[in-house]
Order: structure tokens, then C-alpha cells, then sequence
């Protein structure tokens, strides 16, 4: 999977007349007209771009503190640049990764994979070609350590010995992306404490 992101993680705080005790979670989802082979324009707020966004804000929301920062508002931009299917899990592994390296807090970091299950075979993290090609597709996102499941979605009926088969086969991914994020951000710790003595 080919998925560039640009993305922003924005914190601010709200009016005091919300009288918020949470933090409010918003999150706008894009795609570049660019990112794919179809160069259809595609109008700001239509129907899968507000799906998305939705589908990011509420797996997020599962993960993050949000009644450590009441009267805040964080805002989650995303912007695919290039895209070669399988958006959705990489929009919400990199911001995974930007709100852990933000400092927000967080009960665990949440990782996200898709499989699917095309010609009798299961795979792990479709691409566009796989994806496309009818076979059903099972988007999964997990809070790696609690072992929580906080998204998934299929687009297809499967039999439930064969999802039991793909949806473990996408929490394993779940998980090696955890182990990666971690890693990621362990090293990242360290470059930082070097750099300030």
C-alpha cells in the first residue's frame, strides 16, 4: 500500500460558554484530486469524505483522554496525497502517530489494517487492484495493548468460519503496526533527550 498523508493535528481551546468537562475530537478527511488514477473532482464534503472522517473522529475518540483537557477542541486534518488503497487504515495509523508524538493522551495507540479475502486466499492490506476486484474487504482497528476492537467494517457478506480467518489476520497487522508505531516513537523519545542533554 502507496498512502502519502499530509497531516495536522490542532489543539485549541473552547469558548467557556460550551462549558465542555471533555475535550471535543473533529476530524476532516481529504483526498487530493491528484492522489489517485480517476482525476474526478470531488466537491469538499461529499458522501465518502464525511464517512471517513466520521469513521477517523469516533476510532480516535476511543483512544484518546478527553476528560483530561476539558474546554479543548482537537482537530485532526487529514489529506491523502497519493493513494493506492487501504486510506482509511493509513489515515488512522498516522494520526495515531502524530497524537502520540503531540503528547496527547491516550489509553493505548490505536492501529488500524485491513484484509480481505479474494480467490479463496486471505490477505492482509489490500491494494487498490485487490480492493476493487469484488472480493469482500474487512477494515479493522484495535487498541493494541487492551486488545479492544474500535472499528470494523466489512463490505461484503462473508461466511463466519472465513471472517473468523480475515478478521485475525487484520488484527495481526493491527498489532505488527503497533509494535512498529512503538518502536517509531521510542526512537524518537531517545533523538529527543539526546538533543536536550
Amino acid at each position: 500500500m502507496l498512502c502519502l498523508l499530509v497531516l495536522l493535528i490542532q489543539i485549541q481551546n473552547r469558548s467557556q460558554q460550551q462549558n465542555g468537562k471533555e475535550a471535543l475530537v473533529r476530524c476532516e478527511y481529504r483526498m487530493a484530486e491528484f492522489s489517485t488514477g480517476d482525476r474526478r473532482r470531488k466537491p469538499k464534503g461529499d458522501r465518502r469524505s464525511t464517512e471517513i472522517s466520521l469513521v477517523i473522529r469516533q476510532t480516535m475518540e476511543a483512544s484518546i483522554l478527553t476528560h483530561l483537557m476539558p474546554h479543548s477542541q482537537i482537530d485532526i486534518f487529514v489529506q491523502v496525497l497519493q493513494a493506492d488503497g487501504g486510506t482509511r487504515s493509513a489515515c488512522i495509523n498516522a494520526a495515531t502517530l502524530a497524537l502520540a508524538d503531540a503528547g496527547i493522551p491516550m489509553r493505548d495507540i490505536v492501529t488500524s489494517c485491513s484484509a480481505g479475502y479474494l480467490c479463496s486466499t486471505p490477505l492482509l492490506d489490500l491494494n487498490y487492484i485487490e480492493d476493487s476486484a469484488g472480493g469482500a474487504d474487512v477494515t479493522v482497528g484495535i487498541l493494541a495493548k487492551m486488545d479492544k476492537v474500535t472499528l470494523l467494517q466489512m463490505d461484503a457478506k462473508l461466511p463466519m468460519d472465513t471472517f473468523e480467518t480475515v478478521m485475525d489476520l487484520a488484527t495481526e497487522g493491527c498489532k505488527a503496526i503497533a509494535t512498529y508505531i512503538r518502536e517509531v516513537l521510542l526512537e524518537n523519545t531517545k533523538q529527543l533527550e539526546c538533543q536536550r542533554g
